[in-house]
């Protein structure tokens, strides 16, 4: 049975008792609207498919973002970056409301106000992680509310790379990535890099297609150069990928120093990135990032290996996805192939 009493001048407060659930409150500022809730409550009940919503009208989505970080996340092999970028729609105003208030038109509305400001795939990737923390909110806390998200359509994303690294490019990279030299004062000359892991990277990168995430985590445990072979034991898509090593592969790695933490390339993330860079910068290359590397290298490769053989080497489980983003195989390629 549903009570309604009022509560000031502007507030009803309506109460649904029945035997075999939980006492569920709620506060309206129109009458018709506590109606209109205790009948859809007394339904449900009625029906048998009454939950109780108390702790998705009493939790902030801000609430679960933050749960989500310190529960999901460390699981995640992108946690880092997924974390900075929950922390951000965090501070959104859409966080501050109760998840039980939130619809599919404030995320549409938001949806609608961040593309003016950001390209679709950074939105894109924002409704998916709002998406993904309701969800799990969903079917592991007890937070019963259905995902406003699922009818939202998405931005349309085309940002389909197709960018091939030229000879000459190469050359003049590699050159700036060159260790600079000093004058006689012990002064660093102008030019060339300071950071002595970013060169051979750049180089693994070409021959061997590996990610810079792969390179970076590369041990020398897991490489045996008299097989030609690096081994990475945690890859994106979480399989072991053993990885075939080129003469010129070989010779890189033959010639690193070896570090006391047993990394190949002892150096950080952010370092590396940096200082690619500004090499790229300073050797007039336009639109060029590290993981066009991935692309060069897989595109080369296409000239000796079958598309299957080409999978093993990229770790791709899908021929499709290899075929449509990193094939790239010119027509004078194939004409090479040809014969």
């Amino acid at each position: 049975m549903a009570f309604i009493r009022k509560r000031g001048p502007f507030q009803f407060q309506v109460t649904v008792r029945r035997r075999g659930y939980p006492e569920q409150t709620r506060t309206f500022i129109e009458r018709r609207d506590a109606e209109t809730w205790a009948l859809q409550i007394e339904s449900e009940m009625t029906r048998g498919v009454f939950v109780s919503r108390v702790e998705a009208e009493r939790t902030t989505l801000r609430e679960l973002i933050e749960r989500y970080i310190e529960d999901v996340t460390p699981a995640h092999k992108g946690r880092a970056s997924e974390t900075l970028r929950l922390r951000m729609l965090a501070k959104h105003a859409l966080a501050q409301r109760f998840v039980a208030t939130l619809k599919a038109t404030d995320f549409a509305r938001y949806r609608d106000e961040r593309l003016k400001i950001r390209k679709p795939a950074t939105v894109t990737r924002e409704m998916a992680l709002f998406a993904r923390v309701i969800e799990v909110a969903r079917r592991e806390w007890d937070i019963h509310m259905d995902n406003p998200l699922k009818t939202v359509a998405r931005p349309l994303v085309r940002n389909e790379r197709t960018r091939r690294l030229s000879a000459a490019e190469e050359e003049a990279l590699l050159r700036e990535l060159d260790l600079q030299d000093r004058d006689w004062h012990g002064r660093l000359e102008p030019g060339g890099a300071r950071n002595p892991w970013v060169r051979p990277a750049v180089v693994l990168a070409i021959e061997t297609a590996m990610r810079r995430g792969e390179l970076l985590s590369l041990k020398w445990c897991n490489v045996d150069l008299q097989r030609r072979v690096a081994v990475l034991p945690d890859t994106k898509n979480g399989d072991v990928r053993g990885v075939p090593l080129s003469s010129k592969a070989v010779g890189v790695l033959a010639a690193l120093p070896r570090s006391i933490d047993g990394r190949v390339f002892p150096t950080t993330a952010a370092a590396l990135k940096k200082s690619y860079e500004r090499a790229v910068e300073r050797a007039g290359i336009v639109d060029l990032t590290f993981h066009d590397l991935r692309r060069e290298a897989t595109s080369r490769l296409a000239r000796k290996l079958s598309l299957l053989d080409l999978a093993k080497v990229t770790g791709h489980r899908s021929v499709n996805v290899l075929h449509q983003r990193y094939y790239n195989i010119t027509a004078e390629e194939l004409a090479l192939k040809i014969g």
